[in-house]
């Protein structure tokens, strides 16, 4: 006999959260039971399965969540596999006539959701998708002529303007959990770093989870908004909001953050303004990823194709240990490598000095960041590593290529950030921590510091680099 109130299924994706949840709010406003899944599904094509910094994260995300619906009085139902089967499987189990999600905007994802959705609908079981990740769809923002905004500032102009976001919603105010048998542990999922566990960094730096997310977004209004517009860029500082993993998975959404902003007693300031702006470059890159799904693997601009890399595997490997002989590239590198994360500077920083000091693919940088990041996202890692190379939409211009002395002098001027990741050169005065290879001997000596030996020389020379990196943009600059 059938059900007379089949459950309906939510599948849980990169909106790892209870409040403001549409998926989760439409399924508890049907009235039936609520089961809450998570599928671990791992066809991701080419590189593009989660890397180990993301695992890391999503187990404890998932944890949290779990502890979340286990106070509502169920449980989140874990399964590892094809998500059509394991779906299909979930609703043969359960008698399921409806599974509600938030959309996903990665190209592979939108093209098996496609398919799923349709399988689902032929067999009569509702299917439903709903917008708990932008504030804006990526087809319902556009210019006056109709096409996809390829340039920052109008898109930003456009969203303010236009597309204000809606009030967040809370949890939902009645939500019926459904009771289900079988399903994995959480540590079934193999998530988490074992041989060796190199995690101890992320551990000492992160909190996962909704609780957190909003803990971090209030600490933010409180203590930095207001000066975000000065204190952004300094790495030395605590002058920014760190929210970029808990939005990627889902923790919070950016309504949410957005009304929060709006709502603070900072929301007149400068600082709130250009925060917000990072929300929507956020969604600016979101919106190039909808409309150019080979934005990660691709030159956006097609000159670039022409362009004569130098693969050079020691240069990478010392990029990426941060041993290049340039402090601010150094610290940054050894900053994501023990924290997962790197200050949004720093970020341009080390990928000007990949690409334009050291000849190496932007995509070569974009899989480090992509295995390294707990924030790891496919459309601001690939939307930004394409700015920086200046292959992108709204690029940086060819000719911008950043001195990797002149950066850290101008924004660490004390040195806080490189003696914090290179303790190394601590005991150099100031005037020269920031190019260890023009101090006296002397000086060096004093602070312990022997080049080529406990730190390194420069790989590179910038100044010869810089004019090889101009050379070559010119050369294919009316290309394509």
């Amino acid at each position: 006999m059938a059900d007379p109130n089949p459950p309906v299924i939510v599948w849980f994706r990169q909106d790892l959260r209870l409040a403001d949840n549409p998926a989760l709010q439409a399924a508890a406003a049907t009235g039936a039971p609520v089961i809450p899944v998570y599928i671990l599904d791992d066809d991701a094509p080419g590189d593009w399965r989660p890397g180990g910094a993301s695992r890391w994260w999503l187990h404890h995300s998932l944890a949290s969540l779990a502890s979340d619906l286990q106070q509502l009085g169920g449980e989140l139902a874990l399964m590892k596999g094809e998500a059509q089967e394991q779906l299909d499987a979930l609703i043969e189990q359960t008698g399921a006539d409806a599974v509600f999600w938030n959309r996903l905007y990665e190209p592979w994802a939108r093209k098996r959701d496609e398919a799923i959705k349709s399988s689902l609908k032929d067999r009569g079981v509702r299917a439903r998708s709903f917008n708990g990740s932008l504030i804006v769809e990526p087809w319902d923002i556009a210019t006056k002529t109709g096409n996809p905004y390829k340039v920052f500032t109008p898109f930003w102009k456009s969203l303010k303007a236009d597309h204000t976001p809606a009030e967040p919603t809370g949890r939902p105010d009645a939500l019926q959990l459904h009771a289900h048998e079988g399903g994995l542990s959480l540590d079934d999922l193999d998530l988490l770093p074992t041989k060796p566990d190199w995690s101890g960094g992320l551990q000492e730096n992160w909190t996962p989870g909704e609780a957190a997310a909003h803990g971090r977004l209030g600490q933010f209004l409180k203590a930095a908004v207001s000066d975000y517009s000065d204190r952004r860029n300094l790495p030395g500082q605590s002058g920014t909001s760190r929210l970029s993993p808990h939005l990627h998975f889902g923790e919070i959404s950016p309504r949410q953050v957005w009304h929060a902003v709006k709502q603070s007693d900072h929301a007149r300031t400068g600082g709130a303004d250009t925060y917000l702006s990072e929300i929507a470059w956020r969604e600016f890159s979101y919106n190039l990823l909808y409309h150019f799904p080979d934005l990660p693997e691709a030159n956006f601009q097609s000159k670039f194709d022409a362009f004569e890399w130098d693969e050079c595997e020691d240069k990478l490997k010392a990029w990426q240990k941060g041993q290049t002989g340039y402090p601010i590239v150094d610290a940054g590198m050894r900053e994501l490598w023990a924290t997962g994360w790197m200050h949004n500077r720093v970020r341009m920083i080390v990928a000007s000095f990949l690409i334009k000091d050291l000849f190496i693919h932007w995509r070569r940088g974009e899989d480090w960041f992509w295995d390294t990041l707990v924030d790891a996202d496919l459309a601001s890692n690939a939307a930004s590593w394409q700015w920086t190379a200046g292959s992108g939409a709204d690029a940086a211009p060819y000719f911008r290529v950043f001195n990797p002395v002149g950066q850290s002098e101008k924004f660490d001027p004390k040195g806080d950030y490189l003696r914090k990741w290179i303790p190394e050169l601590a005991d150099l005065p100031d005037k020269v921590i920031h190019a260890p290879w023009t101090a006296e001997k002397s000086v060096l000596s004093r602070a312990g510091v022997t080049l080529g030996e406990t730190y390194p020389e420069p790989i590179v020379d910038h100044g010869e680099a810089r004019k090889r990196a101009l050379a070559a943009f010119e050369k294919i600059k009316d290309a394509g």
